[in-house]
């Protein structure tokens, strides 16, 4: 791997140069790993820069290295984050989990009260969904808006999808919902005030 700093950041429009690049690792990405993906075109991915929608990694000498992106369904009540790839020499490297968690606290910044979700058929992506505090759910739990679904029309997998109604693949689904961040907080509140009520009562 190149041992130049690396910095993850919101995208720009200045970023749109990388766009071809990064549509075309994403495709070449899923051929190596036999697997289906939403085909995506250089004017989508722009078009999520210029929206400020899209978290990218480059270079101090300004070499693209990774890239994700978020969009949002159903009046903003489900984001999905997606497309999260990263140029080839760079992997292994951590920069997937510093993107993943990038384009995550931003979808929470900005959305607060929406449910987040991601489908993928990779086990690294399922991990890092875990670690924050994503569960694995039905395609039902996830956004129905069509406009979603017509995406994985380009998927070599759609036809799968569609024989079963849409209500399951070869990907997995999973949900993080702002609840469950709730619940954390109360058990650990509650954890807290255990303590030290057990604490009180030894005196």
């Amino acid at each position: 791997m190149n041992n130049s700093i690396i910095f993850v950041r919101v995208a720009t429009s200045a970023d749109a140069k990388y766009a071809e690049e990064i549509v075309a690792e994403t495709q070449s990405s899923a051929l190596l790993r036999g697997s289906g993906i939403s085909k995506r075109t250089p004017a989508s991915i722009v078009e999520k820069m210029n929206a400020g929608k899209a978290v990218i990694a480059v270079t101090a000498a300004g070499e693209w290295v990774g890239f994700s992106y978020f969009e949002s369904w159903e009046k903003d009540t489900f984001i999905s984050n997606s497309g999260l790839i990263v140029a080839p020499k760079f992997r292994n490297s951590g920069v997937a989990k510093s993107i993943k968690n990038r384009i995550f606290s931003l979808s929470r910044r900005i959305y607060p009260d929406a449910k987040i979700f991601s489908i993928t058929s990779g086990a690294a992506i399922m991990k890092m969904n875990n670690q924050l505090g994503f569960e694995p759910v039905t395609f039902a739990q996830i956004t129905r808006d069509p406009a979603f679904w017509e995406g994985c029309k380009s998927c070599i997998n759609y036809p799968i999808l569609e024989s079963k109604n849409r209500s399951n693949c070869l990907c997995t689904a999973m949900l993080f919902s702002p609840e469950h961040i709730d619940q954390i907080i109360a058990s650990a509140e509650n954890t807290l005030q255990l303590k030290q009520n057990l604490n009180l009562k030894s005196i």
